[in-house]
């Protein structure tokens, strides 16, 4: 079901899919203004439904903010955003009895693991997806939640990011270099998810 959101004077769209006895939700967060309407995102999105696990896909930004360059680096807005939507979720009648897990991609996985600083133990467990963990590293050492990050073989800069921040981390972690292909990609996100949400 499509869901409209209220975060300070804007509304985020997204998309609520709860199958049938979830007793647990993914939120996607994604910096793009289109990001929740990727194949790759509705691969892991659908996936992750048929494990039985619940998940709201929407973005962070709008699709005219995003459209400037300048918003794509916006982490403080994007995650304000995540907690935002979390606390929706966490009092939504639909989702509040769900345990709760992110899924971020690209920037959008800074947001994500900055607003899982944020909530603690509410944040049941984590997945960064071709991440830029590094640029949360002030807030790394306050996650709780299991964190996978999962980065693409080819990217050795990006495979560097990942490794500073892995190691700033003191909660229980994982770091998967995959070659580039979405089923891999979902396989190791729903065993994590399986695992610890």
């Amino acid at each position: 079901m499509d869901v409209e959101i209220s975060v300070q004077n804007i509304i985020l769209k997204g998309v609520l899919d709860l199958p049938g006895k979830s007793e647990s939700m993914v939120v996607f967060a994604h910096e793009l203004g289109d990001g929740r309407l990727s194949d790759k995102t509705f691969r892991v999105a659908k996936d992750l439904r048929s494990a039985g696990v619940g998940t709201l896909l929407f973005d962070l930004l709008t699709e005219g903010e995003a459209k400037k360059s300048e918003n794509r680096f916006n982490i403080e807005i994007m995650t304000e955003r995540l907690i935002a939507v979390s606390k929706w979720c966490l009092e939504n009648d639909k989702t509040k009895s769900l345990k709760l897990g992110y899924y971020g991609a690209g920037i959008g996985s800074t947001a994500a693991l900055s607003s899982a600083a944020y909530w603690g133990t509410k944040i049941k467990a984590l997945v960064s997806k071709g991440g830029r963990p590094d640029l949360a590293m002030e807030v790394l050492d306050l996650i709780e939640a299991p964190s996978l990050f999962i980065v693409g073989g080819e990217d050795k800069q990006l495979i560097d990011f990942n490794k500073q921040a892995y190691q700033k981390m003191g909660c229980v972690k994982k770091m998967e270099i995959v070659p580039v292909g979405m089923e891999k990609i979902s396989e190791l996100t729903i065993a994590w998810f399986a695992k610890y949400l």
